[in-house]
């Protein structure tokens, strides 16, 4: 068995198999014609569920047939223009290929010893990341698995600074709209239930800043302490953006620590056009960034930023056989002195290939693409009578929902919408996703992808229409 560890003699075989496997999916690529087959749970849980994994098949090319069966064949294809569903994103190939090499080479980004030159790449990409925000010659960072792990470590890090012991004081404030790891991270801190308080979104899906103020000083008067603002740069529904001076303003004002959670905005940081949408997000005291939403990363790729690096401390922690504290007067930079994770991939080794290939216009320029093919996607949501939109989007995400001519039951009318996502998913034809405003269904569409055309929207917008309206035809039949 020692045939199959990668090392020095082992390295053609390494090359076959790899190989093997990239013409495989390559193929897939080339000809896949939908975004996913329709297969059904009950469908592909027996063939995966016959699988003896004490058995193993000893064969990589049988393997790769099995996986064929199991799981190439009916995956999800973000790449598919008409995917159109939840914030993945087309992934560019010089991330793929970063991908492949920190897999093999497989460095642990902990500590020097185990990543060398990989620690100074990811350092140099959150300085990068700090600059475009604007954070200031002190600001530093760590990659992290996702924005989730990145808004638990902003709060973490707001929780310290808030400089109580009495934790059922502190208050997170949070619009209405604003990400559900927000709320999660308050309880992993062991906060109050009542820690984060909701504050509601204008027409635009934009937090009220009069609301947060008037919340904020509620907050004071009644002898408790504003631990942060989390302000929203990309809502995961809306792709809103909060409005992010005034938020500043304020929680300069009552010395609150301002979070910005811009794990889809982020984009925007290499942006051609339209960086100035997320004016304000330089007054930060954190950042979370999901370079895997909107710098066309595969996961994970992400991280948490900071305005003082010196507000990371609350996260290390020192071990004699890891990271002792005699590495630090010897100037040895260890990142699991920032982090939440200890043994962490070397993500950062996409984005810089991505860099170094593309420059960060050449991602800014896909994400304009994206954000202009949202701006068509309202007029044709507008010229059409079968659907209502929510709001013109400020990013890439359209929420809309299908209006019969016919039919005013409002819960009738969210039947149809929820059986045509449904149906849509079910057919394979293309992919889009769903969400709830003012308790009622809505459909949403998530541009990612720059290949997508105004075409193709309009015809999965007919695609919607006529699987409502057979389930609303069926539903009169049934009726009668």
């Amino acid at each position: 068995m020692r045939s199959h560890l990668l090392n020095d003699t082992t390295a053609e075989s390494y090359r076959r198999s790899v190989t093997e496997g990239i013409e495989r999916v390559a193929a897939k690529l080339a000809t896949t014609s939908r975004p996913f087959t329709g297969v059904t749970v009950d469908a592909l849980s027996p063939r995966i569920d016959a699988i003896d994994l004490d058995k193993p098949l000893l064969d990589t090319t049988a393997v790769l047939d099995e996986l064929e069966d199991v799981y190439l064949r009916d995956a999800v294809y973000f790449h598919h223009p008409r995917y159109l569903a939840h914030l993945n994103c087309p992934v560019v190939i010089p991330a793929v290929l970063g991908e492949a090499i920190l897999s093999a080479v497989n460095s642990s980004l902990d500590t020097w010893d185990q990543s060398a030159g990989g620690t100074l790449i990811e350092r140099k990409l959150i300085d990068w990341t700090t600059a475009r925000i604007g954070l200031g010659p002190v600001a530093d960072g760590v990659f992290t698995s996702g924005g989730t792990q990145s808004n638990l470590q902003a709060l973490l890090l707001a929780r310290e600074e808030a400089k109580t012991d009495d934790l059922a004081k502190l208050r997170v404030f949070a619009s209405e709209v604003s990400h559900f790891s927000v709320k999660k991270s308050a309880k992993l801190l062991g906060l109050s239930q009542d820690a984060v308080v909701s504050i509601p979104v204008d027409h635009d899906k934009r937090m009220q800043t009069v609301a947060l103020a008037r919340e904020l000083e509620r907050c004071r008067r009644d002898g408790l302490v504003p631990m942060t603002v989390v302000a929203t740069a990309g809502t995961t529904d809306f792709g809103s953006i909060d409005p992010l001076p005034e938020i500043a303003e304020l929680c300069e004002q009552y010395g609150t620590w301002m979070h910005v959670d811009a794990a889809y905005g982020c984009g925007l940081l290499a942006s051609v056009r339209y960086r100035d949408r997320i004016d304000g997000i330089e007054r930060a005291d954190s950042v979370t960034v999901d370079y895997h939403k909107s710098f066309f990363q595969p996961v994970s790729s992400s991280a948490v930023l900071v305005r003082d690096a010196s507000t990371l401390r609350h996260a290390t922690y020192h071990a004699e056989y890891l990271n002792p504290r005699r590495m630090v007067e010897e100037r040895i930079p260890n990142q699991v002195d920032k982090s939440l994770q200890t043994t962490r991939r070397f993500d950062a080794l996409k984005l810089w290939m991505t860099l170094r290939v593309m420059g960060a216009d050449g991602i800014g320029q896909l994400f304009d693409e994206v954000c202009d093919l949202a701006v068509e996607g309202w007029k044709l949501l507008a010229a059409d009578p079968r659907f209502d939109g929510v709001v013109a989007p400020s990013l890439s995400t359209l929420v809309f929902r299908y209006i019969p001519a016919s039919v005013t039951d409002p819960a009738e009318i969210d039947r149809a919408n929820l059986y045509a996502r449904k149906a849509l998913f079910a057919s394979g034809d293309a992919v889009v996703a769903g969400t709830k405003v003012q308790g009622r269904h809505y459909l949403k569409f998530t541009l990612l992808n720059p290949e997508t055309t105004v075409e193709d929207m309009s015809v999965v917008l007919d695609l919607i229409a006529g699987h409502a309206e057979q389930y609303l035809g069926e539903s009169l039949d049934r009726a009668s």
